[in-house]
């Protein structure tokens, strides 16, 4: 693919969520992720089967494939617009298979599957060393079934990041008046309270997340934040790491 039809094509997208440096120095034009580094990913996936659940564009299913992973499986549902799409500006898969075409990944290695975390279920997709969840959670009716779900698949370890309430709640006086006490507690949000978007169901607090993590089953977890005093509420987000026991 030459560069110059690399580039017309990503162009030709309305929008990116993603930003993902492809072959020949173009960049996708997303802004997510703010920090990958922040995601404490390892760099070493050598020989690891890899989940990503709400891949849009594919950002760590590609990175993972960088890390040494053997095999990649994509999923997602699409049903969040960030508040702000129309759907003729969410292309499903084009934008994924845009990308996994320009690295040359084959469709075995990077497989994709239109699939609700719900139904990720061995039947479907197998088992999996690392699971990747990120901002997924707080999209989610049933966040706490969707760690189970991915549990009972996940033979390693998880990673998650989410939207979290240490710094915002929107009950409780917005951007600097959250749970900053490690109080286990999530939010709901019948409404678009969270962000102005109607697909925004709960956020926890990284407390909370990490406790649920541990329910799911993963009994080795850390927590953190992206950033400590966050001033704008797309710095609210929160990470949690778990292992299942040895």
């Amino acid at each position: 693919m030459q560069t110059i039809d690399l580039q017309a094509q990503v162009d030709s997208f309305p929008f990116w969520y993603h930003r993902i440096e492809l072959p020949g120095g173009i960049t996708t034009p997303g802004w997510a992720p703010l920090s990958p580094e922040a995601y404490r990913i390892p760099e070493d996936l050598t020989g690891k089967r890899v989940l990503d659940v709400g891949a849009w564009d594919g950002f760590w299913s590609f990175e993972a494939l960088k890390r040494g992973a053997s095999q990649v499986v994509a999923i997602d549902d699409f049903s969040d617009y960030l508040g702000l799409l129309e759907n003729k500006d969410r292309h499903a898969w084009e934008t994924f298979d845009l990308c996994r075409g320009a690295f040359g990944y084959s469709e075995e290695v990077c497989q994709r599957r239109e699939l609700s975390v719900y139904n990720a279920t061995e039947d479907e997709l197998g088992r999996f060393d690392v699971v990747f969840f990120f901002g997924t959670l707080y999209h989610l009716r049933y966040p706490l079934l969707a760690l189970d779900v991915l549990s009972s698949i996940c033979d390693g370890e998880i990673f998650v990041e989410t939207a979290i309430l240490d710094d915002f709640s929107p009950y409780q006086g917005g951007l600097g008046n959250g749970y900053s006490g490690a109080q286990p507690v999530m939010e709901f949000y019948p409404n678009n309270e969270y962000g102005n978007n109607e697909t925004n169901w709960w956020a926890p607090s990284v407390s909370c997340l990490g406790l649920m993590t541990i329910a799911a089953g993963f009994p080795d977890v850390s927590v953190w934040k992206l950033v400590d005093q966050p001033r704008e509420i797309a710095h609210c987000r929160g990470f949690c790491h778990g292992k299942k026991a040895a």
